[in-house]
């Protein structure tokens, strides 16, 4: 799957695995998992750049099959929209920055969305106002996903908020994250960060996410979601924790 030794090669592919199972649950996550477990063996261009075909061809799919579940009016497009600029913006900032400067973002907004989600569980964004916020939101948002290739502590926790029905969330989420792969594409190639080798992995990466997301999706009708939550909470904390220190250590 991806240079390196055994081990990294497995954790790789486990953590691409539970994020297809997390996506196929929820409609977005995939990231959320591979992203700090692939940047703990590699770094974190090779995680962002490994997760874009994934991304690409997972959200293609979900966009299409929840088509119909996509709100009427401008609300989608627009977040969508917000989210391709950010990721021109954030993909500048992942060939620019240090490795220790990236690793130390994709910590930061792990424990951000970590602490988001403990703090206001309950949290409810009235749709209107999420109307009018929706641009600067989408734009956040696709900064964080180019630059650390995780969007949640915005993206996720904005729709969640808005109290969407599960359908309704996928349609959305999957439409902003495809969007951001037009953008990501064609800059990583430009950038030299989607060499051959890398595409390569990127499109094997495709396989034990398909693999996991109908996992998730049956999982999704049978573990409260209370549950899961807390699980995939418990592990993005040790993650992130190994990810700052590995930063940290390098200085």
């Amino acid at each position: 799957m991806l240079t390196g030794d055994l081990s990294g090669v497995i954790w790789a592919v486990l953590a691409l695995a539970l994020g297809g199972v997390l996506k196929g649950a929820t409609g977005a996550g995939a990231p959320i998992i591979a992203v700090p477990v692939i940047a703990l063996f590699h770094d974190v261009p090779t995680a962002v750049v490994t997760l874009v075909l994934p991304n690409f061809f997972s959200n293609t799919w979900q966009s299409w099959t929840y088509r119909k579940d996509i709100p009427e009016g401008a609300f989608a497009w627009a977040f969508a929209g917000a989210g391709l600029a950010g990721a021109l913006a954030g993909t500048v900032m992942l060939a620019s920055f240090t490795p220790q400067i990236l690793l130390l973002m994709v910590a930061g907004v792990v424990f951000l969305y970590i602490a988001f989600r403990l703090a206001r569980p309950g949290w409810r964004l009235p749709f209107e106002t999420a109307r009018r916020i929706v641009l600067p939101a989408g734009l956040a948002a696709g900064i964080l996903q180019g630059a650390t290739g995780v969007s949640a502590p915005i993206s996720i926790t904005f729709l969640n908020a808005i109290g969407f029905e599960r359908r309704v969330f996928i349609g959305t989420i999957s439409i902003f994250f495809l969007a951001m792969t037009f953008i990501q594409i064609p800059l990583m190639i430009g950038y030299g960060m989607l060499t051959p080798h890398l595409a390569l992995l990127s499109a094997t990466a495709i396989l034990p996410i398909l693999a996991g997301m109908p996992v998730g999706a049956a999982l999704a009708q049978r573990i409260p979601r209370e549950v899961f939550d807390k699980v995939i909470l418990a592990l993005l904390a040790v993650v992130a924790a190994r990810l700052a220190w590995s930063a940290l250590a390098s200085f």
